[in-house]
C-alpha cells in the first residue's frame, strides 16, 4: 500500500511540475493580447514605405586641383646673353612689359650688313634707271634717223645709198635692244632691293627678340637665369633650352576634376558645381566651362575644367578642392527608397504589398538614383507600397502586418 502511495504521488508531483512549467512559459506577450491582430493571425510585421514622386538628383563628390589658366615657360626666340634681367619670383607684369634684354653682338653686326645691303640695291636701282633713260635717248635719237634716211629714199631714188639705210637701221634695232637690256638690269635691281630689304626685316625681328616681354598679364612663379647666363634660343631643336622665366595668369584659375568613367557621359556645359574649400573654409559656386570629352587611358577618367575668377587673389594655384557635382536632376520622379531593392545584374525586384497586404515580388526598371532614392521607371505605381529592410524572412505571397516608416527616416547614407 505504501508503495502505491510513493507512486501516486509521483505522478501527481510531476503533473503539478508540468503545469508550473507551461505556466511560466507563458508570458503576457503582444501574441497573448487578443486586441493585437498579429496574435489573432500569425502574421509576420514589416516595415514598408510607400511609393512616391519627389525630385531626384545625382550628384559626385569629387577633390580637384586649382591651377593657373595660363602658365608658360617664356623662352629666348634667340641664343644671346642675358643683360640685363627686370623681374624675380613674386613680381606681377603686364602683357607686353619687358622681362629681360639680351645682348647679341653678332645678330647686330648682321642687321648692319643687312642695312647697308638694302642702301646698296638702292643705289644699283637709281643706276640702272639712269642707265634705262640714256638707252631710251640713244634708241630714239637713232631710231629718228632711220626714219629720215628712208623718207629720203622714198623722196628720192638714188639720194641715199641702201648701205647707209641698212646702217641706219641696224643702229636703230641695236638701241632698242640696249633699252631692253637696260630695263631688265632695273628689274633685277629692285628684285635684289626686295631680298635686301627681306633680310633686313629678319634680322631686325630677330632683334626685337633681343627684348623678352610677358605675353599676357601674370605672376613669375620661376626664374631660371641671371645677368650674364647664356640663353640657348627656344626654337633649337638639338639643344635643351633653358627658359628664363616662368609666368602664371592667376587672375583666372582652372579647377581640373578628373571624373570617373562611369559618368563621364553625364557631364554637359554649365552644369552647377559646388566647391568647397578647405583651407579656406569657404564655398564655392561654378559651372562646367569645358571636358576634354575623351578618357585618360591609364586612368580611366575625362579631364573637366571649372573656371573661376580670382581678381582678389583668395585662391592660390595648388589649393585642392572637395566639389560637389550636378549631374543630373530629375523633377516629379517616381522613387523607391534604396533599401527596398534587390539587385541581380541588370535584374531588380521589390517586395509590393497590395491591398490584402499579401507580398508580391515585383521585377522594376530602374533610372536615376541618388544616395536614398532610387527612380522607378516601370513596374510601380503612386498607389503602392514596398517592404524595406531584410527580405530574407519574407516570400512571395505571404500576409503580412504592415508597419508604416517614413521613407526619410529610412535613410542611411548622404549623396554619392
Amino acid at each position: 500500500m505504501t508503495r502505491k502511495k510513493q507512486i501516486l504521488g509521483g505522478i501527481i508531483l510531476a503533473c503539478i511540475v508540468l503545469l508550473a512549467w507551461r505556466w511560466l512559459a507563458h508570458s503576457p506577450a503582444e501574441a497573448d493580447d487578443p486586441s493585437h491582430p498579429a496574435a489573432n493571425s500569425g502574421e509576420t510585421s514589416a516595415a514598408v514605405a510607400h511609393v512616391e514622386r519627389r525630385t531626384l538628383g545625382n550628384t559626385l563628390t569629387i577633390a580637384g586641383e586649382f591651377k593657373p589658366f595660363q602658365d608658360v615657360d617664356v623662352h629666348a626666340k634667340v641664343a644671346g646673353y642675358i643683360r640685363t634681367i627686370y623681374v624675380d619670383v613674386g613680381d606681377r607684369v603686364k602683357e607686353g612689359q619687358t622681362l629681360a634684354i639680351l645682348e647679341i653682338p653678332e645678330l647686330a653686326a648682321q642687321l648692319a650688313g643687312a642695312d647697308a645691303a638694302v642702301r646698296r640695291s638702292e643705289e644699283e636701282i637709281r643706276r640702272a634707271q639712269s642707265d634705262v633713260e640714256r638707252a631710251q635717248s640713244t634708241y630714239a635719237a637713232a631710231h629718228s634717223a632711220c626714219v629720215r634716211l628712208k623718207q629720203a629714199a622714198e623722196a628720192r631714188a638714188g639720194l641715199v645709198a641702201q648701205q647707209e639705210i641698212d646702217d641706219a637701221q641696224a643702229k636703230d634695232l641695236e638701241a632698242e635692244a640696249q633699252v631692253s637690256s637696260a630695263k631688265a638690269a632695273l628689274s633685277a635691281a629692285q628684285q635684289q632691293l626686295q631680298v635686301a630689304q627681306a633680310t633686313q626685316k629678319q634680322f631686325a625681328a630677330l632683334s626685337d627678340y633681343s627684348r623678352i616681354t610677358a605675353p599676357f598679364d601674370g605672376v613669375i612663379t620661376h626664374r631660371f637665369a641671371d645677368t650674364g647666363a647664356l640663353i640657348q634660343a627656344g626654337t633649337s631643336s638639338s639643344t635643351q633650352a633653358m627658359p628664363v622665366v616662368r609666368l602664371a595668369q592667376i587672375s583666372k584659375l582652372r579647377l581640373c576634376l578628373p571624373i570617373p568613367e562611369s559618368v563621364a557621359a553625364q557631364i554637359h556645359l554649365g552644369d552647377p558645381v559646388k566647391v568647397h574649400v578647405q583651407a579656406l573654409n569657404r564655398e564655392i559656386d561654378g559651372k562646367v566651362c569645358r571636358f576634354a570629352d575623351s578618357l585618360e587611358r591609364q586612368t580611366r577618367t575625362m579631364e573637366t575644367e571649372i573656371d573661376f575668377d580670382n581678381r582678389e587673389n583668395l585662391l592660390i594655384p595648388g589649393m585642392y578642392a572637395e566639389t560637389q557635382l550636378s549631374l543630373r536632376e530629375k523633377k516629379d520622379a517616381l522613387t523607391v527608397p534604396l533599401e527596398a531593392v534587390t539587385r541581380d545584374g541588370d535584374d531588380a525586384t521589390v517586395l509590393a504589398v497590395n491591398g490584402q497586404n499579401v507580398i508580391e515580388e515585383r521585377h522594376v526598371k530602374l533610372g536615376l538614383e541618388d544616395g536614398s532614392h532610387v527612380e522607378v521607371l516601370s513596374g510601380l505605381t503612386d498607389q503602392d507600397r514596398v517592404v524595406i529592410g531584410n527580405r530574407s524572412q519574407f516570400r512571395n505571397g505571404q500576409k503580412i502586418q504592415p508597419k508604416g516608416v517614413d521613407a526619410r527616416a529610412s535613410q542611411t547614407g548622404g549623396q554619392n
